[in-house]
């Protein structure tokens, strides 16, 4: 018996594809359509659609190098990490350990600092909050002081009523000034 093998990204095409048919259906229908399209989605067996790809892998691992990149996009031609990581990692997958398995065992040999995204546990965590709580904190702060500043009552625009005695003293001055400056 052949195993029908539907790629993710074909997976969700036909899922999306489907549901739109189905809200079309009347509701009996479309409840005796789902489970038959799922039979067919997940004929394949979950390790061939599912398993992690060489690509996969690589991309969840930092190249100790010093080149700063993945081991899937490290650029040396002869890299002393990359070259035997990528032999390690497909004979791996081809015993069939999964992308965990694998990136487990590179951990336990270089530590945490091989791989490309820290974990989410522990003091690691803070790496994943600190910069949207950052972002959070900048906001409130700069919406705080901008309600505050909008708030604030506006001095009153009194311009400075000027007594007649003193138009009448600077009258006589600005004359006074122009004959000396025309004379």
């Amino acid at each position: 018996m052949k195993s029908f093998h539907l790629p993710v990204s074909g997976f969700w095409f036909l899922v999306s594809g489907f549901s739109s048919l189905v809200f079309r259906l009347p509701s009996p229908v479309a409840c005796c359509l789902l489970p038959v399209a799922l039979c067919f989605v997940l004929a394949g067996s979950p390790t061939n659609a599912f398993s992690a790809t060489n690509q996969e892998v690589e991309e969840a691992l930092t190249c100790q190098c010093g080149c700063g990149l993945t081991v899937h996009s490290c650029n040396h031609l002869q890299c002393g990490f990359a070259v035997p990581a990528k032999k390690t990692i497909a004979e791996l997958l081809g015993q069939g350990q999964g992308k965990e398995a694998i990136t487990a065992s590179f951990v336990s040999r270089y530590g945490e600092k091989v791989l490309s995204a820290p974990t989410t546990t522990g003091f690691n965590l803070a790496a994943w909050i600190t910069p949207f709580a950052a972002l959070l904190a900048g906001g409130v702060l700069i919406s705080f002081i901008s309600l505050r500043w909008s708030r604030r009552p506006q001095p009153e625009s009194t311009e400075h009523q000027p007594t007649s005695s003193t138009t009448d003293s600077q009258r006589e001055r600005l004359k006074k000034e122009l004959e000396s400056f025309e004379g």
